[in-house]
């Protein structure tokens, strides 16, 4: 397996995109948690597959795309890739508990091992993990930091980042 990487600047901090086999990967933000050593990203490659990641990413951050369509390498145990399908139908803009993530999942008792799976998902922002809250409505948990997290939510939901969830 051929492992590239590249870094862009976001409004969010850098991101290192990570693809296998020219399939994006993984997505890492600067000072996320679990965040693998630099050099398992492999070889930088500013090209290769990463042209349309980063054309994608421009235009959600510039609030012109709220679905992406990019071919994804998601690496993980078949529950992690059905939550991180789930994750993917959460509409831009609003967000779900890890109980109705779980309900959605056939498995009402499974919120736990959905915020496990969701902690796991690869490839931030793209596939919106940050879009799941508590049960409450407060925000839980999040690899890049809560204060992405609700950076995030208020840029989706045309807020400004400092209104509170």
């Amino acid at each position: 397996m051929r492992i590239t990487h590249t870094v862009i600047d976001s409004p969010y901090g850098p991101l290192t995109l990570v693809a296998a086999d020219g399939v994006l990967s993984r997505l890492y933000m600067e000072g996320q948690r679990h965040r693998p050593p630099q050099e398992t990203f492999g070889e930088r490659d500013d090209d290769g597959p990463f042209p349309e990641v980063v054309r994608q990413l421009e235009a959600y951050f510039a609030g012109e795309l709220t679905v992406f369509e990019l071919e994804l390498n998601l690496l993980g145990t078949p529950f992690q890739r059905r939550v991180w399908q789930q994750l993917q139908r959460i509409p831009y803009g609003e967000t779900r508990s890890y109980g109705e993530l779980a309900e959605a999942l056939g498995n009402p008792n499974a919120s736990r091992a959905v915020g496990l799976a969701n902690g796991k998902n690869p490839v931030g922002i793209i596939v919106p993990c940050h879009r799941v809250i508590g049960a409450n409505g407060g925000l839980t948990g999040y690899g890049g930091g809560l204060d992405r997290k609700q950076r995030l939510l208020a840029f989706e939901r045309g807020r400004t980042a400092d209104v509170l969830f």
